[in-house]
């Protein structure tokens, strides 16, 4: 046991590195386009092109992966990933900008499918449900702790750029340097979109929503704070303050959804997020700590809802389907992380940077009443039926095979169906 986690406690401060670069990067860079001027639909397309590199880039990456092996997969994608960072410096030009984010995504989703599967591989049965949570702590602590790098100063606008180009770059280490042989990794699975609607239409929807609550929110939430007037120190305790808050409560949510109709628990939480939204909106609170107290709360709330569609879907398929059908609610959050950017942005460049907020707390009123339809479709599934709520977020499928409930098994799919998890 002790040997497992010493493998698993370098595989993590690898992603650590990686998490701190590729989350801070974002802020960056939106805060970087606020400051040029550029228009907040143009910053919306840029950062969801990140998104869509995440969607994409699965499918390819998994066959790099299995011709070439994890540690030089690992090592290529890194190095890509690290060269495209520091490009971001040549010029601030939106084309070049969404290009790279694009590629910063892919390679992202790349790194993550050779982490989780090394994770999977080495984690056993009775400590599968410990790493899978240190796993998610991690991914939490260092985003949040990433935001914090705007701070440093950076006189010329090279040196966020090189910082977080080192981190990434620090990320490959652990990985290429192990002397552990690599899994086997998961075959690629299929769940066809129109079926998990059949099965639930409930996950389906709370994925898509908390997509595009989300990736609104990872993609404006920087330009959101300097719009409003926050100085960059404060829009880093902000960002921080969401992130980091995103953990607060995990714990609570997910065990009354363990308790009672996971949707009665989605719907109050949509209502909560949506009052939230409303408060951070009154310019009142932005120039004191009651913005970084709405923000932690903001965060503690709706990072809670794809979790809750993930487990509300679990609930309702079987154990061989669980794999495949979580991911096909990757990709329905996927969708809808390339989508919020985009149209939370048009909505600031109309309303103001209220807008962000104005667009999130819509989608989570819309989420709330189409559940509450639901409710009236179909009888709620009996408690002792329900499984276990587990904190989770959107990085590759293969985090589905450490979901502790599947039990890490593969699932043998026909890899070429174009809805790939």
């Amino acid at each position: 046991m002790f040997s497992t986690l010493r493998l698993v406690s370098s595989l993590l401060l690898g992603v650590a590195f990686l998490m701190v670069g590729v989350g801070g990067l974002s802020t960056i860079l939106a805060f970087r386009m606020g400051e040029a001027g550029l228009p907040s639909t143009v910053v919306g397309v840029v950062t969801a092109m990140y998104f869509v590199g995440l969607v994409l880039g699965t499918g390819f990456c998994h066959r790099l992966i299995t011709n070439v092996g994890h540690i030089r997969a690992f090592a290529a994608l890194g190095s890509l990933m690290s060269a495209a960072t520091l490009a971001h410096a040549l010029t601030l030009d939106p084309w070049l900008w969404g290009t790279l984010r694009f590629i910063v995504g892919f390679t992202t989703v790349g790194m993550y499918m050779c982490t989780e599967s090394w994770l999977n591989e080495k984690s056993s049965n009775e400590i599968r449900g410990q790493v899978f949570s240190l796993y998610q702590v991690v991914l939490y602590l260092a985003q949040g702790v990433g935001q914090f790098l705007i701070n440093i100063p950076d006189q010329h606008g090279m040196v966020l750029y090189i910082l977080t180009s080192i981190l990434m770059s620090l990320a490959i280490m652990p990985v290429a340097m192990t002397r552990v042989s690599a899994p086997e990794l998961p075959k690629p699975v299929r769940f066809r979109l129109g079926r998990l609607w059949n099965i639930s239409p409930t996950g389906m929807t709370g994925s898509l929503a908390a997509g595009t609550a989300m990736g609104a929110f990872y993609g404006l939430g920087a330009l959101f704070a300097q719009q409003a007037g926050l100085e960059t120190h404060q829009t880093a305790q902000f960002m921080g303050a969401v992130i980091l808050g995103g953990l607060l409560l995990q714990w609570p949510i997910g065990k009354l959804s363990d308790m009672i109709d996971r949707r009665l628990v989605i719907i109050g939480v949509s209502i909560a997020t949506a009052a939230v939204c409303v408060a951070i909106m009154d310019k009142n609170v932005h120039n004191g700590s009651g913005l970084l107290a709405l923000g932690a709360l903001f965060g503690g709330l709706s990072f809670t809802l794809y979790p809750l569609a993930v487990a509300y879907m679990n609930d309702y398929v079987e154990a061989d389907d669980l794999v495949p059908a979580s991911g096909g609610l990757m990709m329905a959050y996927g969708i809808g992380a390339a989508l919020g950017p985009v149209v939370g942005a048009m909505l600031m460049d109309a309303v103001g940077a209220r807008g962000l907020f104005l667009f999130i707390g819509a989608v989570v009123i819309l989420l709330a009443i189409f559940i509450a339809w639901r409710i009236t479709q179909r009888r709620s599934l009996p408690v002792e039926e329900q499984g276990d709520y587990q904190t989770i977020q959107r990085t590759s499928p293969i985090v589905y095979e450490m979901y502790p409930e599947s039990g890490g098994d593969d699932v043998d799919e026909d890899p070429e169906d174009d809805t790939r998890c």
